[in-house]
């Protein structure tokens, strides 16, 4: 199985139980939501009675016992509507508002945390399938150079050593060979996982691998983007609902007032005819003039998390500024040690296609050749490795300010 960057991402999103988990958050805090509001509306009940039961009563008239029923069927309708609640109402609506903000947050959080693993799953599979390609052209380099080994030999031109260095070129590209693709396939393994796949999957190209700079400049992330990344956002929603939880155990000194009505019915035979009624409208008022400190006790526990809660915003905040700015150097470093490496690799090129030839002639040794093999095998392994560096830093970037760059 192959898929593109997008596709893999597109499913990863779907199978990511974190994302799954960060959905459901979405969903309890919009129906917390409802349930705040809904404490602004009265309440309604209905309520229904019947009972069956033999009576029995003394006949005056003719001194007998007479054995009856005594039955009864009733029927309620009540409604209740809190008048005033000490801004309790209002203040758990709010902290409903701020956990549902902190969920959407953390759910856009967590869709770019899962697209960076990824983007690093794909782009590791990609930079072992370079690396092969690095790998199987160092194979045969040393093949020529084993060609190369036994025509001198054979002329006299070289000794027995020669051709054996140049065999050990051969084995130790092929094991090479054989290290990078067990890196291909744990890569690969690894990214089906993310996809929700049984097997492993190869990554397909679908775009350019080669650096691209960023749309914003360093100073635009670090002082606009890093202000609205989704970890700031959830401290800063977890801050707001700290300070309305003040605000919900303050509303315990303030008194309630709680309007209630009823209607009642009763009758003692099944039917709606007949039968009796009765309605009541009440409005009570409840103040606790102590209650154990038990207000006190939650005022304390409220301002403390809003204290705790305002000292992890600043911690995040500090800690994405950091991790910013951390990666922004990755960044600007990898941008120039790639332009750096694309010249070691050209120059290594050169090096190497010289001491082939001299080697050819007889005007230098096996030694020379081999050092320049491997000149070029590291400047190659570099290059690949810089560039997948360079994709992995800004996927990271990403995923800390939570949009694309």
């Amino acid at each position: 199985m192959s898929m593109t960057l997008e596709e893999a991402i597109s499913r990863a999103r779907k199978y990511s139980p974190q994302v799954v988990q960060a959905q459901g958050s979405i969903r309890t805090t919009a129906a917390a939501e409802k349930t705040a509001f809904g404490a602004y509306l009265p309440t309604l009940g209905l309520s229904a009675s019947s009972s069956l039961a033999s009576a029995e009563r003394l006949n005056p008239a003719t001194g007998t016992t007479v054995t009856g029923s005594a039955d009864s069927y009733s029927a309620g309708l009540s409604a209740a509507w809190d008048v005033f609640t000490g801004f309790r109402r209002k203040n758990e609506r709010l902290r409903a508002e701020a956990e549902s903000q902190s969920a959407q947050a953390q759910l856009v959080g967590q869709l770019f945390s899962v697209e960076f693993s990824v983007e690093r799953a794909f782009f590791d599979a990609l930079r072992a399938e370079e690396l092969m390609a690095v790998a199987k052209a160092r194979i045969e380099r040393a093949n020529q150079g084993v060609g190369f080994a036994e025509r001198r030999l054979t002329v006299g031109s070289a000794t027995r050593s020669d051709l054996l260095r140049a065999q050990l070129e051969v084995s130790t590209a092929r094991e090479s060979l054989l290290q990078t693709e067990n890196q291909r396939l744990v890569a690969a393994l690894s990214l089906g996982r993310l996809v929700g796949a049984d097997g492993p999957v190869a990554p397909t190209h679908s775009g350019p691998t080669e650096p691209t700079p960023l749309k914003s400049s360093r100073e635009e992330v670090v002082n606009n983007l890093v202000a609205v990344a989704p970890s700031i956002r959830a401290a800063q929603a977890a801050v707001a609902s700290a300070e309305a939880g003040i605000g919900t155990a303050r509303s315990q000194y303030y008194p309630s007032v709680r309007l209630s009505a009823g209607y009642d019915w009763f009758n003692q035979d099944f039917g709606l005819a007949g039968g009796r009624s009765s309605w009541s409208v009440r409005l009570g008022l409840a103040y606790p003039i102590f209650d154990g400190f038990v207000r006190e006790q939650g005022m304390v526990r409220a301002q403390t998390q809003a204290e705790v809660a305002q000292s992890l915003l600043q911690d995040t905040q500090r800690s994405v500024r950091a991790e910013a700015e951390r990666v922004l150097s990755q960044l600007l470093l990898a941008e120039e040690r790639i332009a750096l490496n694309q010249q070691a690799v050209a120059v290594a090129e050169e090096d190497l296609r010289v001491q082939q030839e001299r080697y050819r002639l007889g005007a230098t040794t096996i030694l020379e050749l081999l050092t320049s093999q491997t000149a070029l095998v590291q400047a190659q392994t570099t290059l690949v490795s810089l560039r997948f560096d360079y994709l992995l830093s800004r996927a990271e970037l990403q995923s800390i300010l939570g949009r694309e760059l």
